[in-house]
């Protein structure tokens, strides 16, 4: 692990996407959180599954952790650290986590879960008439 990143700084690293520079943003929460509220340009690698989807961060320049609060992402930025396929990368976590994102003015993206699962908790089925 690189250390920490503060929101300004990755959020300039998200401006400056055209730099050249492979940056991946992992947010290590579940799914139904990351479908309620992601940073821009994230992917969702749960912490449980971290382990066995390391590989998938291969190759990446650069790779910034995320999760509600900014203690268990450094955790898991130490695990993707010491995988041997990510030891070229610089790899931190985002300091205050998400909540320290928002404070800072900056947004939050949604999207529809995948797989059949609503990340509402909605139920397929038909609409009630009421």
């Amino acid at each position: 692990m690189d250390g920490e990143i503060d929101p300004a700084g990755l959020a300039a690293l998200l401006e400056d996407g055209d730099d050249g520079e492979d940056v991946r943003i992992v947010d290590i929460r579940d799914e139904r959180a990351f479908h309620r509220g992601h940073l821009p340009d994230s992917e969702s690698i749960p912490f449980p599954e971290l382990t066995t989807r390391v590989a998938e961060l291969e190759g990446a320049a650069r790779i910034v952790t995320v999760c509600p609060h900014g203690v268990a992402s450094q955790q898991a930025a130490r695990l993707i650290g010491s995988y041997e396929g990510t030891a070229d990368a610089r790899v931190e976590s985002l300091r205050g986590g998400i909540e320290a994102w928002q404070q800072a003015g900056h947004e939050l993206e949604t999207s529809t879960a995948g797989n059949g699962e609503h990340g509402d908790g909605a139920e397929d089925g038909p609409d009630a008439p009421f």
